[in-house]
């Protein structure tokens, strides 16, 4: 039986064999990535952030295929505490609404549940991974808000005493 080459991993075989796997990435502002660890350093998180200590003159002394991995490694980190914080509080407001319609007997144990479950976090993770690459800095607004709204008291007492004071 003669061996049939599938026309897309043709293609895909010609990309690996054609573009090399440790070429820079030809829009990478280097400085500004630079600037960026020193930022990350001086907070005292590289660590956590990049998996390893660097200091401000290690920093200043890494060539461009460094800055680049430690950077990919940075926005690998912030894109998870992201998506991370957009669960939490997509889930927390979710809970409050499903608990004006009916009762939740503890608000806290079902976060943690839905937060557990394999397949709910790794689709929420999916859709809000994708949000926070395409709006970055919008996020930062809705998560405000879900942050505020989280904290909301939506009692129908609260809201009438609102209304009857104007």
């Amino acid at each position: 039986m003669a061996e049939q080459t599938d026309p897309v991993m043709a293609e895909v075989m010609q990309l690996l064999e054609t573009k090399p796997a440790n070429a820079l990435e030809p829009t990478a502002n280097i400085p500004a990535l630079h600037e960026q660890l020193a930022i990350l350093v001086s907070t005292g998180k590289c660590k956590e952030a990049i998996g390893t200590n660097l200091s401000q003159d290690q920093v200043k002394r890494l060539d461009e295929k460094e800055v680049i991995k430690y950077h990919k490694r940075y926005e690998t980190y912030i894109g998870a505490k992201t998506t991370d914080s957009l669960i939490d509080n997509f889930l927390s407001l979710a809970i409050k609404a499903v608990g004006l319609v009916v009762k939740i007997d503890d608000a806290g144990a079902l976060k943690n549940e839905l937060k557990g479950d394999f397949i709910i976090s790794k689709e929420w993770s999916q859709y809000f991974g994708g949000l926070a690459l395409r709006y970055s800095s919008a996020l930062a607004l809705v998560n405000a808000a879900a942050i505020t709204a989280k904290h909301a008291n939506f009692a129908s007492e609260q809201i009438t005493e609102i209304t009857e004071n104007y």
